[in-house]
């Protein structure tokens, strides 16, 4: 996948700032979409994605896909993606690697996998179908984790990577995420960092999450951790000019609050790049408002 730096920094396209984003542009550079919510023949989701999709890049992020099961893939879920892909036309897809559900019941959790060669080969095959069942590249992101499996014989690092090459499919890394299960279980956020290949990371994550004292939970109802904001910009340095979406799913607050933590990414972005990283979303907040 090229590089696409100047997609710049986006954030969630979430319900609660939908009738405001029909009146007014925001001050970002583009707009994420959950697949799931805008899998429908009409409604106002749709209208209101088409009315985003008029004056911003957007890219579908999926849920429900669980790359990582042993249950046959869903081809009818696979057909409305990709109809939702051909009609929005976004600049990438993405998805999780873990799994949602087994025998056709969906968990509604993201759940790691075992980071195995077994495993490893299982899911490269069905990223190999499922590219070729939507006609175009899968981004995968990974999982914060609460527990590991014995059987692993690979880093969670060392496995996405494998992965990314076998099946060459590209790589959206959570930098919380990576914060979250670096914590959890005791590794080296940064080595998990260093072990990417930047030429396959297409698309950061940024979130808020939780301190329990004894473990971290990905919440994404808060602030950026400045842990993380200072892991952010390492990965900015060994990845480049990575495109970057701030998360913010629970406590979801106005949209002036994620329009702030966006332009604290585009600081930190342009700290590391130089202040032409910045220009997009300043070009965006002096746009006409939207019609």
């Amino acid at each position: 996948m090229p590089r696409t730096a100047a997609l710049g920094i986006g954030i969630g396209l979430r319900t609660r700032h939908f009738g405001e984003l029909l009146e007014r542009r925001a001050r970002v550079d583009w707009f994420e979409a959950i697949s799931e919510n805008f899998m429908m023949d009409g409604g106002r989701p749709l209208h209101v994605l088409e009315r985003v999709r008029r004056d911003y890049p957007v890219v579908l992020h999926g849920v429900s896909l669980s790359i990582g099961t042993t249950d046959p893939l869903d081809r009818t879920y696979l057909a409305k993606l990709r109809a939702l892909a051909a009609r929005f036309e976004p600049t990438w897809v993405s998805d999780h690697l873990c799994w949602t559900g087994v025998r056709g019941h969906n968990l509604h959790d993201l759940l790691p996998l075992p980071w195995t060669e077994e495993v490893l080969e299982h899911v490269a095959e069905r990223v190999g179908r499922v590219q070729d069942a939507l006609g175009r590249r899968l981004v995968l992101e990974n999982v914060s984790s609460y527990l590991s499996f014995s059987d692993s014989t690979l880093s969670e690092w060392e496995f996405l990577a494998a992965l990314a090459e076998r099946a060459d499919c590209d790589i959206l890394l959570d930098v919380n995420n990576v914060y979250v299960s670096a914590f959890n279980h005791d590794f080296d956020a940064l080595r998990f960092i260093d072990a990417m290949p930047p030429e396959r990371v297409a698309q950061i994550h940024l979130a808020g999450h939780s301190d329990h004292g004894t473990h971290l939970l990905d919440t994404h109802d808060a602030p950026v951790a400045s842990a993380v904001w200072d892991l952010y910009a390492h990965a900015l340095r060994r990845l480049g000019r990575v495109p970057t979406l701030i998360e913010w799913d629970g406590d979801v607050p106005p949209l002036e609050r994620l329009e702030a933590e966006a332009e604290r990414a585009r600081e930190v972005f342009a700290s590391v790049h130089g202040a032409e990283a910045g220009a997009a979303g300043k070009a965006h907040a002096a746009s006409s408002p939207a019609a």
